[in-house]
């Protein structure tokens, strides 16, 4: 039995894919289109949601059952003694203080460590791969776990999205707003820092968004982040639920903003994409955890 786990889910931005070659165990995470749930990867595509969420159907967020986390957690303890938990932000679900819940019963105390890092979309896919590497250095599950939400505060994610609606049905902004906005092309940004989603700028237009992403990510490698920038310890991610070619141009015009930095670019899940809408694109970065 290998000593160590990792088990996340489908928040993560991790593909299904990528996840069975690396040994990650993916929950998939539920969501509504009216009273009827679905499961991301499993029961629903990205075109179907899409198509369904632009014909204006009404769609719901929800955590997975306890039942569901227990299983796939007991899953894991038939091929691991410890499990690594690495789920969605406790800012922005419920879901993570459920985990931590269900980690104190006698099952699975001691042996499940619920990674709470502030983590969601890639700069959560860019944690586990930090707990992969961690695994093969030699730590332990609750010592990697410490590791990980020491370094909390060393990420930052922009997302400029497409449309106001999603912002509008979320109660984010007033109906109101939205249609003043909609009116004059306003694309707001949002913030990701430390596990919760704060309005960051607004903007006329895609193209003005997108710059003012890249200006901010600049800023914080040259500040907030600069003994890592500068040590060539920080990752550069990008986030989309905007098409493929619209994708693709954005992480070219990442990497041509940042010469010589790789850049990972992943979907984001179906319940972000609740929330945002098709679209959306992001930026962020998140920095090596120290030993």
């Amino acid at each position: 039995m290998k000593k160590v786990g990792v088990i996340t889910d489908s928040h993560g931005g991790i593909s299904l894919e990528e996840a069975a070659r690396l040994g990650v165990k993916v929950l998939p995470m539920p969501f509504y289109f009216g009273d009827e749930c679905y499961y991301e990867g499993v029961s629903i595509t990205r075109e179907e949601f899409f198509e369904r969420l632009n014909a204006g159907e009404t769609v719901s967020t929800s955590q997975p059952s306890p039942e569901e986390v227990m299983n796939i957690w007991r899953e894991g303890l038939k091929e691991f003694e410890e499990i690594l938990y690495m789920t969605i932000s406790s800012g922005l679900s419920g879901a993570c203080n459920t985990a931590m819940m269900l980690a104190q019963d006698d099952e699975f105390e001691g042996k499940v460590f619920v990674v709470d890092n502030g983590r969601i979309a890639t700069p959560m896919h860019r944690s586990i791969l930090d707990a992969l590497e961690l695994i093969e250095e030699g730590y332990g599950a609750e010592e990697i776990k410490g590791i990980l939400e020491a370094a909390k505060d060393k990420m930052s994610i922009y997302i400029a999205v497409e449309t106001l609606e999603y912002l509008k049905k979320g109660g984010r902004i007033t109906p109101a707003t939205a249609a003043v906005g909609t009116l004059l092309n306003i694309k707001p940004i949002l913030s990701l820092n430390v596990g919760v989603l704060d309005n960051y700028e607004k903007c006329r237009g895609m193209k003005k968004a997108k710059r003012e992403m890249l200006a901010a990510m600049k800023r914080d490698l040259e500040t907030t982040f600069r003994e890592y920038y500068e040590n060539g310890e920080v990752y550069l991610m990008a986030a989309t639920s905007a098409d493929e070619a619209t994708t693709n141009a954005w992480v070219e015009e990442i990497k041509e903003h940042f010469s010589g930095m790789e850049v990972l670019c992943d979907p984001l899940s179906l319940g972000i994409s609740c929330h945002t809408g098709e679209g959306a694109l992001g930026i962020g970065c998140s920095c090596k955890p120290k030993r």
